[in-house]
């Protein structure tokens, strides 16, 4: 499943550096693996003499990388097209990319003539066919995407595509079968993106377990994390998106013993119940068998923090399977949930399976799902009290940072505010926690 949260801005730093050239305005929505896409894009363009910059107004190009995976996304992608439709003015063009544009290319065509040009995923050169109108040197085209992306977080896809086959998830037929990047290309942008001062690479694919394997990749994922943790830099490693069935003792030996990996594990479950699991088409997904990762997962790393993501109302959950899904939750006691009301999906399996769940049933068990997990997310964070962190400053403002301690990825999870003058973003700090809320933490520099 693309574990997409709901938030919007793709974190694109946008630099307007020739204002005789074309200029696009992009917004980047869904999932960060769209942000990926669109950072390769804005690469792209720079180099062919585009100018990029986050002012509609001065742009000659309105672009937007939508989301189309699930229906809250598919209505903000058509709502921000509209949005941009109306700032077209005299001689802007329109064009619309990613996930919708890949799905409904034709009916975006029919019914919003407002929209210039369509691209689905993966046509990224025909983009900038389309928008590049003048060339510059590569160097100079280099050094505005790296003043442009210079960000102390990057996200790296080592993969695109899915080879699993969920009978909710519309991933394989918009982005295809799973096809691994070479390791020496993730390996030359991880060095790029440390050079240019990230202190956090977050490893991102639809299934990062699966990397590796189509290209006979030896030690696959684990292999390639090694290679990462031996570049020269202080920094982070994170690891997002692991399918259940690919997390193996190589794996986790990696991570319990690379210093650079923080002990975070995104593992998305989807449900506990066997039943549940079987009509999803979750491979080798049974409520024992996850209670037994989560104890392996447990004892490999000490400290890890756990998070994963579950879906409500799918056709066929019953109240019992879900109070079930609820005692699982209390159970294991995650650091990190989050959860996805069901919704049909065109073309996939389960959007025609029997047992439709009333959409009041599915809100107000996600409403439940997300009230038991506050009272064991403010559980876990009390326990952090009085201890001393490592913290990264995402934000600093006059005397108080926002920062991160391991066991929050950016974008998704909580927040750990410092009181503090001069706290620089992008530095690591050393932070006691000080106090305690139901996601987010207190605290000073030690």
């Amino acid at each position: 499943m693309c574990e997409r949260e709901p938030h919007r801005d793709s974190r694109l730093r946008t630099l307007l550096y020739n204002k005789r050239m074309a200029r696009i305005s992009l917004i980047s929505l869904g999932c960060p693996k769209n942000t990926v896409d669109s950072e390769n894009l804005m690469r792209l363009l720079a180099k062919k003499g585009v100018g990029i910059t986050d002012n509609p107004d001065e742009a000659d190009i309105l672009a937007v990388n939508t989301c189309g995976f699930i229906e809250d996304a598919k209505r903000e992608s058509i709502g921000e097209i509209l949005r941009l439709a109306d700032l077209k003015g005299e001689g802007k063009k329109l064009i619309v990319l990613g996930c919708l544009a890949q799905r409904y290319r034709d009916e975006l065509h029919e019914e919003m003539p407002e929209i210039d040009a369509l691209f689905g995923v993966g046509e990224e050169d025909k983009i900038v066919e389309y928008c590049a109108v003048e060339a510059v040197t590569g160097a100079e085209g280099d050094a505005a995407v790296r003043e442009m992306l210079a960000s102390h977080f990057r996200y790296l896809k080592v993969s695109e595509g899915c080879g699993r086959r969920c009978s909710f998830c519309v991933i394989p037929s918009i982005r295809g079968r799973h096809r691994s990047r070479q390791p020496e290309d993730v390996l030359k942008d991880a060095k790029e993106a440390v050079a240019d001062g990230a202190k956090e690479l977050i490893l991102i694919a639809q299934d990062i377990t699966a990397y590796g394997g189509d290209i006979k990749r030896e030690n696959g994922l684990a292999g390639l994390i090694k290679d990462l943790a031996a570049i020269d830099g202080d920094f982070w490693i994170r690891l997002l998106y692991l399918h259940p069935a690919g997390i193996d003792d190589n794996l986790l030996d990696v991570i319990a013993n690379e210093d650079k990996v923080v002990k975070y594990i995104d593992v998305p479950l989807q449900h506990s119940e066997d039943r549940v699991l079987k009509t999803m088409r979750r491979a080798g997904g049974t409520r024992k068998e996850y209670l037994k990762l989560m104890q392996k997962i447990r004892r490999a790393i000490p400290g890890v923090a756990l998070r994963t993501s579950f879906i409500v109302g799918f056709p066929g959950e019953t109240e019992e399977q879900f109070d079930r899904l609820l005692d699982f939750i209390e159970e294991v006691k995650f650091d990190r949930v989050g959860a996805f009301v069901y919704s049909p999906e065109e073309d996939t399996p389960a959007a025609t399976m029997p047992g439709r769940v009333p959409d009041e049933v599915k809100h107000r068990r996600w409403e439940d799902l997300m009230r038991a997990q506050t009272e064991i997310s403010l559980e876990k964070n009390r326990e952090l009290m009085g201890r001393t962190m490592r913290a990264l400053v995402d934000l600093s403002v006059e005397d108080e940072a926002v920062a991160r301690i391991y066991s929050q990825a950016p974008e998704i999870d909580g927040h750990t505010i410092v009181k503090g003058k001069g706290l620089e973003v992008g530095s690591f700090i050393d932070v006691k926690i000080t106090a305690a809320h139901d996601y987010d933490l207190e605290g000073e520099p030690a």
